[in-house]
């Protein structure tokens, strides 16, 4: 306990008074000598270790039964302790618990506080086009009308996958069912070897699906097919 209450008209208890008509301001010293000895333990403490502390010889030992026979001290089971001292104690402790607490909640919020109130720079922060980012995601949603796999799958000149697979997947979902309806009739009516078409990603690039083919345009069922030397068997 670094501090303990003491009323600054003391001296006017009449225990205290008592105490120092009996013994002067010995009895005073040793008595507030005393209390600052319990004070610093926060509980009762052996009465033979205090004596020993304290330096009681016979003298100062009539003082302290004294302070006994008015209670200003009590001695019980071999220990010593001020009544109003323990209570102040008892408090103390109370008080030094609830404190710990609101201390533990008060850096929880400020911790809660500071994630929440973050602040993040303006002219640092990234800004991302709105539109670019719903246009992926509706390709994203919308290839399955005919993935990049599909696609694959029959394209004879298998070159440049990676390139060939980025460029598909910005394709819009109309393009990808006109690719779906013509690859077969690309792919069986050029009068060159199959080493010879133009990679996957000239093909999707330059938008070969829009060739003139001689052959007309037809649609099918791409659930039914399967992929045999580069072209779509029906």
């Amino acid at each position: 306990m670094k501090y303990f209450l003491h009323d600054s008209n003391a001296f006017n208890d009449e225990k205290i008074t008592e105490l120092f008509i009996n013994f002067g301001y010995e009895g005073l010293g040793l008595f507030y000598t005393l209390l600052e000895k319990l004070a610093q333990q926060e509980k009762p403490v052996k009465t033979t270790v205090l004596k020993s502390q304290l330096k009681v010889g016979k003298k100062l030992e009539k003082c302290w039964n004294f302070m006994e026979s008015i209670e200003l001290i009590s001695s019980n089971n071999g220990e010593t302790f001020n009544k109003q001292l323990m209570n102040f104690s008892g408090k103390y402790a109370i008080k030094k618990e609830k404190n710990k607490k609101r201390i533990s909640e008060w850096r929880d919020k400020q911790l809660v506080t500071e994630n929440v109130t973050h602040y993040e720079s303006v002219r640092n922060t990234h800004k991302v086009n709105k539109s670019k980012v719903n246009k992926s995601k509706e390709n994203e949603i919308n290839i399955s009308c005919f993935s990049f796999l599909d696609f694959w799958a029959v394209y004879p000149n298998k070159t440049s996958k990676v390139d060939a697979e980025k460029r598909y997947y910005k394709l819009s979902e109309t393009d990808r069912e006109i690719i779906k309806k013509t690859i077969n009739n690309f792919i069986e009516n050029k009068p060159f070897k199959d080493y010879n078409h133009p990679m996957a990603s000239t093909y999707i690039n330059q938008k070969r699906w829009l060739d003139e083919v001689p052959e007309k345009i037809q649609s099918y069922d791409f659930g039914k097919t399967s992929a045999s030397n580069g072209v779509i068997k029906f």
